[in-house]
């Protein structure tokens, strides 16, 4: 059993809770209002997300899922042996799971997840389940510049594991700055493999995001409640609705939260108004074609060396290395 595989570092340069309600107020001034994402992520909002995950309209795990179970072996096989991977925004690890069983020798497994108690879990499981990988977790924000853990012994190469469309809550802009971060913590011979959902009919898009359950709108507005708990701000849940649409013209679902009404908010010191109907955005979750992604690569000194998609042409994960490098 690895000395390291139930060892959870955390990076004491995130910034300190204090700084929240700064980052709120200034997101509340902005025009439009809006809030940054990672938010939604506390305890109770990542439990949520794997809700989502299960419900019968959110095809893009089902979809990354089934492509995993059909190529991993092959992926394993690009990636190379005694890898060190790095998986940005881990989760409950179930398609790291499946890249494991087929990587050969890896040298370590890197977690970095921003929420405490989903890594304590899924670190504890994958060292049951894979005894002799090194688990070396890192509770961080994969969004600012890592200090990874020493590796027990030295990688061929390292790869940062993105799965998910995570990529897709980025702006283009952002999405390609974070990608010329994963290029400097993947070094010279090293690779991203990333996951992107790929452009689709309207109705497909908006339905994953608009389940009839309920339970994105249930995550949508937990971020209210994570704002009251921690900054004490009074946010009224009733006050206040879901709505996520898909903008063809962008190729992005976007999501906000709607004051169902004219009501003010404290935050912090502050007071702020809310119209009724104003919407405050929080998320964006843009769609790829393959030009799309390779476009989005390039601006960041990478290419796409290799390209997945799964049986029904869903979704696709791309394994990226530098632009003029070769392939793993």
């Amino acid at each position: 059993m690895s000395v390291q595989a139930c060892e959870i570092r955390d990076d004491d340069r995130r910034p300190p809770v204090d700084d929240l309600v700064g980052i709120v107020q200034r997101g509340l001034r902005a025009k439009p209002k809006r809030l940054p994402s990672w938010l939604f992520y506390d305890e109770r909002g990542s439990q949520l997300f794997e809700d989502i995950c299960e419900q019968p309209e959110y095809y893009l795990t089902r979809s990354e899922i089934a492509l995993m179970d059909v190529h991993s072996g092959e992926i394993a096989d690009v990636l190379g042996a005694d890898v060190r991977l790095v998986e940005y925004g881990s989760g409950n690890a179930i398609k790291t799971r499946m890249l494991l069983e087929h990587l050969h020798a890896p040298v370590s497994y890197v977690p970095v997840e921003i929420s405490p108690e989903p890594l304590r879990n899924s670190t504890q499981a994958l060292n049951t389940r894979f005894p002799n990988v090194p688990v070396q977790a890192l509770h961080a924000d994969f969004t600012r510049p890592l200090r990874l853990p020493i590796p027990p012994r030295a990688p061929r190469r390292t790869v940062i594991y993105f799965p998910g469309s995570t990529i897709g809550n980025f702006e283009a802009r952002e999405a390609a700055e974070l990608l010329r971060k994963m290029r400097g913590e993947m070094g010279d011979n090293g690779g991203i493999l990333i996951g992107a959902d790929l452009k689709k009919d309207t109705a497909t898009i908006e339905a994953a995001y608009n389940d009839k359950a309920g339970v994105t709108a249930e995550f949508t507005l937990n971020m209210l409640v994570r704002l009251n708990r921690e900054i004490g701000s009074d946010f009224d849940l009733s006050g206040f609705r879901h709505r996520a649409h898909y903008n063809a013209m962008i190729g992005r679902i976007e999501t906000f939260i709607v004051s169902t009404r004219d009501q003010k908010v404290r935050v912090g010191k502050q007071q702020v108004s809310f119209a009724a109907e104003e919407a405050m955005q929080v998320e964006y979750s843009c769609k790829y074609s393959p030009e799309d992604f390779a476009a989005l690569a390039g601006k960041a000194g990478l290419s796409i060396a290799h390209e997945w998609t799964d049986p029904q042409g869903m979704f696709a994960v791309y394994y990226l290395v530098r632009a003029g490098a070769k392939s793993a």
